[in-house]
């Protein structure tokens, strides 16, 4: 467990078991100077106990770039319940994944993540109030899609020379609550759509109410499209499926979208622009972290425009220091974080 901190540079990493409800859950810390962690709950089945952490570490790192680049007054967490097979409650084991984190004294608030719902907050909310994406607090995916779709304009901007999406041929890669509410604003802008899901109702729902043209999962890294937009799980964009991607763009919604940081300059070489994962996606953070604190949702849209310019400014950047925008990105990050 010591390696996986160390690798991901977490500040603690918790882990709590209930035997009475089935809950096995890892609280990763990543980063506390900007403020408490905050970051999503994710239940889903893991082979291990190792594989949990190491994903939870690498999300919550991932969450205080997020945080940072998006000036916000939170750190990174990240929370992993390991799904079990047979649960006797599902609300008596958010129960007490509440009052786990509740043990933690506020360093660490949670939200929905993969594997959660807006009843699960409320079960957790019964016990803290270090939890956001309750039933009350509203579903943050429609932010979340509405800063990637500003994140696609400008990245359309800075490689075609136009953010106007009208008959550009756009893969989108996973149509979860994000990734088909990011299609609907893709379609309605008259972009031609490829889509894939591992869910044939939803690849469906695409074809007839979208227009949308359906590929499977291992076809459309390799479809010729101007932006390819990954909103699955991470990992997508490794050295084998860069080899075949026929894009001018990569930009999406899914977290930690390179399998490695090398690959980044792998999609550099081939002269295809990707807008930084954390940056392009940072829309249902900022939803969740300024609700929790109590603002409007007028305040809130203001600050997801700012999305779109914050791309545009380390887009600049990268050309003008001939490197990646992944690096440039992770670079001001880390001067937020750990200031000299």
């Amino acid at each position: 467990m010591f390696a996986i901190m160390q690798a991901a540079g977490l500040e603690a990493l918790h882990l709590a078991q209930d035997p009475h409800t089935g809950l096995q859950a890892i609280i990763a810390i990543h980063n506390t100077r900007l403020g408490p962690a905050l970051g999503g709950c994710r239940y889903l089945v893991y082979p291990d106990s190792q594989s949990a952490a190491a994903d939870a570490a690498l999300l919550a790192k991932g969450m205080s770039y997020k945080a940072a680049l998006a000036g916000l007054p939170f750190g990174g967490g990240k929370a992993v319940l390991i799904r079990p097979a047979h649960v006797p409650s599902r609300a008596a084991l958010f129960e007490a994944f509440g009052r786990f984190i509740e043990t933690l004294k506020g360093r660490y608030i949670t939200a929905v993540d993969s594997g959660t719902s807006a009843a699960d907050m409320d079960c957790i909310a019964q016990q803290t109030q270090h939890v956001t994406s309750t039933t009350t607090a509203g579903d943050p995916s429609p932010h979340t899609a509405m800063g990637v779709f500003a994140g696609i304009r400008a990245s359309a901007l800075a490689r075609l020379g136009t953010d106007d999406l009208h008959g550009l041929r756009i893969a989108v890669q996973g149509l979860g609550h994000v990734g088909f509410a990011l299609a609907e604003q893709l379609a309605a802008a008259g972009a031609e759509l490829l889509v894939s899901d591992l869910d044939p109702g939803r690849l469906q729902l695409a074809v007839e109410q979208l227009g949308a043209q359906p590929r499977t999962t291992e076809d459309l890294a390799s479809s010729p499209c101007d932006i390819f937009v990954p909103c699955g799980l991470g990992g997508v964009l490794n050295p084998q499926t860069v080899a075949q991607l026929h894009c001018a763009v990569v930009a999406g919604a899914a977290n930690n979208q390179l399998a490695n940081p090398e690959v980044a300059e792998q999609l550099e070489a081939r002269g295809i622009l990707y807008a930084p994962d954390y940056v392009i996606n940072s829309g249902g953070l900022i939803y969740v972290a300024l609700k929790h604190q109590g603002a409007s949702l007028a305040e809130i849209t203001n600050h997801l425009t700012q999305i779109s310019t914050r791309l545009t400014d380390i887009y600049a950047h990268a050309q003008a220091e001939n490197r990646s925008p992944a690096r440039v990105a992770d670079q001001l990050a880390e001067r937020l974080l750990y200031p000299r």
